[in-house]
């Protein structure tokens, strides 16, 4: 009956204290304590709805006022950059105040040394949950004026390692902050010195793959496919996440029959950008699922999804001549999905590589008809 310091929240939507279902999850079970029903991901999420009720409770119980004012957010601010005591608790009370309001919003991020005070605290903790909610409160304000600026200049300019405290949330931190981590870093990779810092930063690309291939949850899927498509512009990047398997992590997005619109879109999106390399187009021609998947989705979710789908099938069919990649797309009704789009509103680049393809499409037609007639003959006795 003790009150619960760091609720979280399992797939189950059970709400449990933070340690005690990690000691149990670290036991090596795998069911949720109070259904016991099989957990398909071990990741869980805070309860922030909780843990402000808690909040608020403790300070009413205190006689304290409920409500954070803009005073008592100066207050918790100074807490936090002064001592490490009852840190947690101060960045709680922040997200808090920056979840209520555009007008919160606006002013926790006009505040003068809010984001270096923020990114200070962040080079030098390694406790998780504090990273986390460090995670939640950037994600929250890096949308505001001068606040993208300013954490770009933080992040990649001054002294102290930053990305290795992203690569951490990303490894240990819950599927919430992961998320938020994926959406800071997509919006601070504004140019190639920011992007590439990113890429090579060790384990940092590997992690945001793991985000999108492990996870069914359509907000980090979207999160992570936005910053990959960010920052995958160079060449050894993208051979780099063909190593990691991008193209079969692809594959079986496309082919989710749960999988929405936007994150369709941006996993053809990302393939498109890795088909511009060899190995890349090797990979997608080699990956009959992915193909496939590809095709089906074309003129099914929207414009810019067939755009970028007709792209990867004329990198791999057309460009690559790959025959395998152009048989898979025959049997799965290839021909008539591009004759579709390219009497479309598809884009007129789309259109004519509609066109290159139903030339590649219809040869290889006749070619297949061919060679059926002429095993027929040869196996007709009479």
């Amino acid at each position: 009956m003790d009150v619960m310091k760091s609720p979280v929240s399992l797939c189950t939507g059970v709400t449990y204290d933070r340690s005690s279902i990690q000691t149990w999850l670290d036991g090596g079970h795998n069911t949720c304590p109070a259904t016991m029903q099989v957990l398909p991901s071990t990741d869980f999420v805070p309860n922030l709805t909780l843990r402000s009720l808690i909040l608020h409770w403790s300070q009413s119980s205190q006689s304290n006022p409920p409500v954070l004012s803009k005073q008592q957010l100066l207050d918790s601010i100074k807490k936090i950059e002064k001592t490490a005591e009852n840190r947690l608790d101060s960045l709680a009370r922040i997200a808090d105040f920056a979840k209520f309001s555009d007008e919160n919003r606006e002013f926790l991020a006009s505040m003068d040394g809010f984001v270096p005070t923020i990114l200070g605290i962040m080079k030098n903790v390694d406790d998780i949950e504090v990273l986390e909610s460090i995670m939640t409160v950037l994600d929250l304000i890096v949308s505001e004026d001068k606040v993208k600026e300013q954490l770009h200049r933080l992040v990649f300019k001054c002294d102290g390692d930053c990305l290795s405290r992203f690569v951490l949330v990303l490894e240990r931190g819950n599927l919430r902050s992961r998320t938020d981590s994926a959406r800071v870093l997509e919006l601070i990779a504004v140019e190639t010195e920011s992007q590439r810092a990113i890429t090579d930063k060790q384990g940092l690309l590997f992690e945001l793959h793991r985000l999108i291939s492990s996870e069914a949850d359509s907000l980090a899927s979207g999160a992570g496919l936005s910053c990959l498509i960010a920052v995958s512009t160079s060449r050894p990047v993208k051979k780099q996440l063909v190593r990691f398997g991008i193209v079969r992590t692809a594959g079986e997005i496309l082919s989710g029959s749960d999988t929405v619109g936007a994150v369709i879109e941006k996993a053809l999106k990302l393939l498109e950008m890795v088909s511009t390399c060899a190995e890349g187009r090797s990979a997608i021609g080699e990956d009959e699922t992915c193909v496939a998947a590809i095709v089906k989705r074309l003129m099914k979710v929207s414009r810019s999804a067939t755009e970028h789908g007709v792209a990867v099938l004329w990198s791999v069919c057309y460009l690559y001549r790959d025959r395998t990649a152009q048989e898979t797309a025959m049997r799965n009704n290839g021909l008539t999905k591009v004759l579709l789009a390219m009497q479309s509103d598809c884009a007129a680049s789309a259109r004519k590589m509609c066109g290159d393809l139903v030339k590649v499409f219809r040869v290889n037609s006749k070619s297949c008809l061919a060679s059926y007639e002429t095993k027929t003959t040869h196996i007709m006795p009479y």
